[in-house]
């Protein structure tokens, strides 16, 4: 149970993950926040930030090398996504609600890319839970595959190519930052669950509005 437990704690744990798996895991943790149904469960974004902070000491790999494999991991998780909503989204449409997967984060999803269109894909990325089930329901929809993965390809750049290299700019600029990554990885988690609460209260709002009149 122990081992069970301290396997978890790694894996939502930015330094102790990368520290632990290196390269190989965040591009497995990556590639699962964005094309398995199960991978919101990862902080993505704390993640990459992490990465940047840590490049060249817990994570001995070159700064462009981090970044053009981490957009990889992205682009392929979220085209996994779209394959598993073209085939399998009318059916999870219908599935019950698990300890995993509640069709509340498919709901807050679709409202959004119905809102934004295939801007969301773009704009999601930075967005827990959102993330994760956007690209699902763009196959779900049978988006054309071609203008999904333009907007992939921008949404995983603009992700990766923001956050990795903020941290890694932050670790060279402050050193001491490598001694108190706990307060970064707070931060930007803070941030971007912020946000996250503020559209699911926004979209509450227009909801409650829509079925006043």
């Amino acid at each position: 149970m122990q081992e069970i437990k301290d396997f978890f704690e790694i894996l939502l744990n930015s330094e102790k993950l990368i520290h632990y798996g290196g390269l190989t895991l965040l591009l497995i943790i990556i590639f699962a926040e964005t094309g398995l149904v199960i991978g919101f469960i990862f902080a993505g974004d704390a993640l990459l930030f992490t990465a940047g902070l840590l490049c060249g000491s817990d994570l001995a790999v070159n700064i462009w090398l981090l970044v053009v494999t981490v957009i990889a991991a992205a682009f392929a998780g979220n085209i996994v996504g779209f394959l598993t909503g073209k085939y399998f989204g009318h059916k999870l449409l219908l599935k019950k609600d698990t300890w995993f997967f509640k069709q509340r984060h498919l709901d807050k999803s679709k409202a959004y890319y119905e809102k934004y269109g295939g801007i969301a894909l773009i704009a999601g990325r930075f967005m827990p839970v959102v993330r994760t089930f956007v690209p699902i329901l763009a196959g779900t929809i049978e988006m054309n595959f071609w203008k999904f993965n333009i907007y992939n390809i921008t949404g995983a750049v603009l992700w990766v190519g923001s956050l990795i290299p903020l941290g890694y700019l932050v670790g060279k600029k402050i050193p001491a930052s490598l001694d108190n990554i706990e307060y970064f990885v707070l931060g930007i988690t803070l941030i971007t669950m912020t946000i996250l609460i503020r559209g699911i209260i926004k979209f509450r709002k227009n909801n409650g509005d829509t079925k006043k009149r």
